[in-house]
C-alpha cells in the first residue's frame, strides 16, 4: 500500500515510478493524502503496470465511506477494502467490477483500531458472504478486544472459501507467517514499509523485497 499512517503518501505518483522494476502484482491507496487527479494518476499508472488495484475506504462516518465508494467505482479499482456500509455500499459499486471486501467487526478512529470479538466477526463474516462480497479486510493486528489471531481463524470460519485480507500493524517477518497459518489469503503492509522496518536503514526497494521473501 502506498500509504502511511491510513494516508496515500503524497510522492506516491514517484514512489511508484521507483518501485515499478519490482514487478509488483497488488497495489493499493487509501481515499485521503492526495486530490482526485493524484489519484486519477495513481491507478491508471498502477493499471498500466499490470497490477491489481486496492482502494482501502478508511472513512470514520458513513457518508464519508459511501463517498469512498463511490471514488472507488468511479476510478474503476478492482477491489474495495473497508467500510462498514456493506449493504449500501455494494449498491454502489452495482454492475460494476469492483470487488467488495468490507471489514469485520467495529473499527474506530483515525488510524482505525478494531473492537469487537471473533464472535462478531465470524458473524459479519457469514453475513458478507450471503450478501455476495468477495471477502472481508480485517484489521487483525489493530485488535483492541480480541488476540489477533483468534480474529482470523474467526473470520476464515465465517467467509469459508472467500478471499480473507488482513490489513494494519503487519510489521514482522513473524506476523506475516501467523496471519497465513490462522488462515489469511494475504495481506497489505503500508507505514511498517515506509519507516524501514523489514530491511533497516535500506530503501523502499529494499524494504518490498524483504517483504516479498516473506509472503
Amino acid at each position: 500500500m502506498l500509504t502511511r499512517q491510513d494516508r496515500t503518501v503524497p510522492d506516491c505518483l514517484a514512489i511508484l515510478d521507483e518501485i515499478a522494476s519490482l514487478g509488483l502484482r497488488h497495489i493499493g491507496f487509501k481515499d485521503i493524502g492526495v486530490d482526485e487527479d493524484t489519484l486519477l494518476r495513481l491507478h491508471a499508472r498502477i493499471k498500466e503496470l499490470g497490477a491489481t488495484s486496492y482502494l482501502e475506504v478508511v472513512a470514520t462516518s458513513p457518508g464519508a465511506a459511501l463517498q469512498s465508494a463511490r471514488i472507488g467505482r468511479a476510478l474503476g479499482v478492482d477491489r474495495l477494502l473497508g467500510g462498514t456500509e456493506v449493504v449500501e455500499t455494494l449498491d454502489i459499486l452495482a454492475g460494476s467490477n469492483v470487488e467488495y471486501y468490507p471489514f469485520p467487526g467495529l473499527p474506530f478512529g483515525h488510524p482505525t483500531q478494531l473492537g469487537g470479538g471473533a464472535a462478531e466477526v465470524e458473524a459479519h463474516c457469514a453475513a458478507f458472504v450471503a450478501l455476495g462480497c468477495a471477502g472481508a479486510d480485517l484489521l487483525a493486528y489493530r485488535a483492541v478486544e480480541a488476540d489477533p489471531l483468534a480474529l482470523v481463524r474467526a473470520a476464515r470460519s465465517g467467509l469459508k472459501c472467500r478471499t480473507l485480507i488482513c490489513a494494519g500493524g503487519v510489521d514482522s517477518p513473524a506476523r506475516i507467517a501467523a496471519l497465513a497459518e490462522a488462515g489469511a489469503d494475504g495481506f497489505t503492509v503500508g507505514t511498517a514499509a515506509f519507516d524501514g522496518v523489514f530491511a533497516p536503514g535500506e530503501p523502499l526497494t529494499a524494504q518490498l523485497k524483504a517483504i516479498l521473501s516473506c509472503a
